[in-house]
This record gives C-alpha cells, sequence and structure tokens, in this order.
C-alpha cells in the first residue's frame, strides 16, 4: 500500500506544464501531471484564480480524483485490479482474495487470508432487528429497492463503526459491509417470494454461501453445484470494481461530505440500479425473450441496423471498452462452461444467444463498429442458468461491487487533497428578472 501512496504523491508532481492563452492576452500556466499508466492530465483547478470553469458533460475528459486501486485502457481492452489483469485474477484467485488485494493493494499471505476471510465470515449474520425490518417492506418490492434502504440504515444497528476519521473504523465498517450485503440482498430475495429467509453458514465459501441464502429451504439439505460456485464467484470478481464509474463516483462523492460508509454504499446501490448502469444484463433477458425464438434473429438485426425504435442490441459494446471487453472473454468462457455442465445449449432463450453471439462475432456490422458481446450480455445468460431470477441480477452486482466501493471510499479518506465534491456548472437559464407583486 506505501508504494500505491507514494505513486500518487509523485503523480502530483509537475513534470511539464500546459499553457492556456486567453481572450484578452493573458497566459495562464498548468501543471500536467504523469500517472503509472495512461495519458497525462492537466491539472486546470487554477482556473478559478480567473474565474473560468470547464465544460464537461458526463465528467468524460475530467479526473476528479487520484487513485492506486483499478486502471482501464479501453483501446487495447485491458482491466487491471492493483497492476493484476482481470483474466488471471478471475481464474486463479478467489473473491475473497481479490477483495483483500482491492483493499490492501497486495495479495494476502496465507496467514493474512485466513484471519480476513475468518473476519468477514463472523460479520454474515445480521442482527434480528435488521431482519424485522426487511418485514416491514411490502412483499412486491424490488429487492434492491430494500437494499437501499436496508444498508443505509445499518447506521442505526451499528452505529460505533462509523467514525469516519478513524482507520480502524473503516476498516470495521468496510468489512462489515463486504459480509453483510450478501446476507441482506439474499434476505430480500426470500421475503421477496414468500420463503423464510436462510442464516449464512460460517462452513461455506463466499459465493456457496449465497447460494444457500438464496436457494435453500429449511425442509430440505441443499448442496451447491461446483461448477455454479465457480461461475459465480468470478462473475464476483469481474464485477469487483471498474474505475470511476458512476456508482463508484457516487460514493465517492458522498463519502466527500464525511458522510457514514452505509449512506455512501447505499447511495451507490442507488446509482447502480439505474439501467444504464447495474441493469444492463437485466436488459439483455428481456431482449432475448422479445426476440423469443432463434429465426426472428435476422429481421431483429436488421431493425436495429436500421434504427427502428426500440430495436437496440443490449449487451453488446461498451462506453469505455473499444476493444474486446477483457472480463466478457472470461466471462464468455464460463457461459459455455455452465451451460453445457446444466445441459442447456438446447434451451431457446441460449439457442438465441448463441445465435447472436455467432452473429457479432462474423458480421462486419458489428465489428466495423466493435459490438463486440460485454461481460453483460454473458453474465445474464449465466445468472439466469443459475437459477437466479432478473429482479436480483442488479443485487449481484452490488454485491460484487461493495469491495469496490468501500476500497475508493477508504482510499479517498487517506488523499491529502481530500475536499468535499462540488461540481460547477454552465447557467443557461434566466438572467436577473424583478419579481412584480403576487397580492390579490
Amino acid at each position: 500500500m506505501k508504494k500505491d501512496l507514494y505513486q500518487l504523491y509523485e503523480a502530483r508532481k509537475a513534470k511539464k506544464h500546459a499553457t492556456l492563452i486567453l481572450p484578452d492576452g493573458q497566459k495562464l500556466e498548468m501543471p500536467m501531471y504523469s500517472p503509472a499508466l495512461g495519458p497525462d492530465v492537466i491539472d486546470i483547478s487554477s482556473l478559478k484564480k480567473v474565474d473560468l470553469f470547464t465544460y464537461d458533460p458526463g465528467f468524460v475528459a475530467t479526473a476528479s480524483c487520484s487513485s492506486g486501486v483499478t486502471y482501464i485502457d479501453g483501446d487495447r481492452g485491458e482491466l487491471l485490479y492493483r497492476g493484476y489483469p482481470i483474466e488471471e485474477l478471475a481464474k486463479k484467485a478467489t473473491f475473497l482474495q481479490t477483495c483483500y488485494l482491492l483493499y490492501h493493494g497486495e495479495m494476502p499471505t496465507p496467514a493474512q487470508f485466513k484471519t480476513f476471510k475468518h473476519t468477514v465470515t463472523r460479520h454474515t449474520m445480521v442482527t434480528e432487528r435488521v431482519v424485522d425490518f426487511i418485514k416491514g417492506f411490502d412483499t412486491g418490492a424490488h429487492p434492491m429497492a430494500v437494499m437501499i434502504a436496508v444498508i443505509g440504515a445499518l447506521a442505526a444497528f451499528y452505529h460505533e463503526w462509523i467514525d469516519v476519521k478513524d482507520q480502524a473504523s473503516r476498516n470495521e465498517s468496510a468489512l462489515r459491509l463486504v459480509a453483510k450485503v450478501p446476507t441482506i440482498a439474499a434476505m430480500s430475495y426470500k421475503y421477496s417470494i414468500g420463503q423464510p429467509v436462510m442464516y449464512p453458514q460460517n462452513n461455506y465459501g463466499f459465493a456457496e454461501n449465497f447460494l444457500h441464502m438464496m436457494f435453500a429451504t429449511p425442509c430440505e439439505p441443499y448442496k451447491s453445484d461446483k461448477v455454479l460456485i465457480d461461475a459465480l464467484n468470478r462473475i464476483f470478481i469481474l464485477h469487483a470494481d471498474h474505475e470511476q464509474n458512476a456508482s463508484t463516483s457516487t460514493v465517492r462523492l458522498a463519502g466527500s461530505t464525511n458522510a457514514n460508509p452505509f449512506a455512501c454504499i447505499s447511495a451507490g446501490i442507488a446509482s447502480l440500479w439505474g439501467p444504464a448502469h447495474g441493469g444492463a444484463n437485466e436488459a439483455v433477458l428481456k431482449m432475448l425473450e422479445e426476440i423469443g425464438e432463434v429465426e426472428n434473429i435476422p429481421e431483429y438485426i436488421k431493425g436495429v441496423k436500421a434504427g427502428v425504435a426500440g430495436k437496440r442490441l443490449m449487451g453488446f459494446g461498451h462506453r469505455v471498452y473499444k476493444n474486446f471487453d477483457p472480463r466478457a472473454n472470461v466471462m464468455r468462457d464460463t457461459c459455455h462452461q455452465v451451460l453445457k455442465h446444466l445441459k442447456l445449449h438446447n434451451d431457446k432463450t441460449f439457442k438465441i444467444a448463441l445465435e447472436l453471439e455467432r452473429i457479432a462475432l462474423e458480421d462486419e456490422y458489428f465489428i466495423k463498429r466493435k459490438l463486440y458481446p460485454n461481460v453483460d450480455f454473458y453474465s445474464g445468460i449465466v445468472l439466469r442458468a443459475i437459477g437466479i431470477p432478473t429482479s436480483m441480477f442488479t443485487a449481484i452486482f452490488a454485491i460484487s461491487r461493495t469491495i469496490g466501493w468501500v476500497t475508493h471510499w477508504n482510499e479517498q479518506h487517506k488523499d491529502p487533497e481530500f475536499r468535499i465534491g462540488r461540481p460547477r456548472q454552465l447557467y443557461v437559464g434566466d438572467k436577473r428578472r424583478k419579481l412584480t407583486s403576487t397580492k390579490r
């Protein structure tokens, strides 16, 4: 971790400068920073001295922070967690090992991992008052709606661990969240279908424990399938972090106010719930259902190419990756492994998905536009095969991303340039007006 912090501070040392020439001829020197990877960054904070701001809708060309957690090269199709390629982690590590790596900056030693795993496992339980709280919601409530409320309310149940200025408290809160979010997600689902909640088992691994809480019932034994456990483990790893995306930026912005960690993660979950962010894999399944039959694919593709309203190819292409999504490569192999294991290649929905995949990888229209299947295309298919309902897809994403959120939240609190977030705006409203009398 010291190396990461050193790199952060070194990146802030200006090696060169950019000069901005203003309309009045005034020159403004702005420092340029060189990151460990990626393009140089121009520090524009001095613009406020001359009463100027930049305009960048969606913050697509703005670095809002320094970070040593995750690096993405969209052109090369590269994703690194603390310098490790996502493909290697997905194949060789467990999700909890990846959690340790993200939060602490290094892969754990056997002794460190034993302690970390034990601590997370012992925090998976929630107080019965949380269960009672969940029961206060309508049974038809979406699991994400319940999660936003319940996780935000954890500050009322675990208020002794919300001192954001204390490192020990931040560590404890981070571990509690990684441990309890899966439990709360599974309980929310169980309640929504009218089944009794299933409590976590300390002898199970992270992914196996979640499958147990989702699908077991008190009336008979339940044993998770190892192939499905491994598949879910990879899904968790692949979604654990993705740099400064919408939900992570939301967590950081909330965290910049010194809000408690449970409130910050609840805000992140709310942001993730948006269909343009965490709901993409659910949209893939809806598209497959809309197509209906394999023979309907050519007509659907024709509508997509023609720009027909409502005809969108979900799960293809990515805002960041202009090459193949590296997570999709891993998820594609996992998808085919799961379908083969469960003998589902002849399932109608999966046959449609496989044919769409074939077309996208061979059709010049998709190749030219780099519309490759992304991780959401495959993860939705795998989750459906496992038996997880579409209403829980985004909840699975939230479970995965919690470690990324708490890592960025903790990182920002150690940043010497930590300050409250306050974006500016380009005002296009009315100029000053005079209010006439409203008396009647």
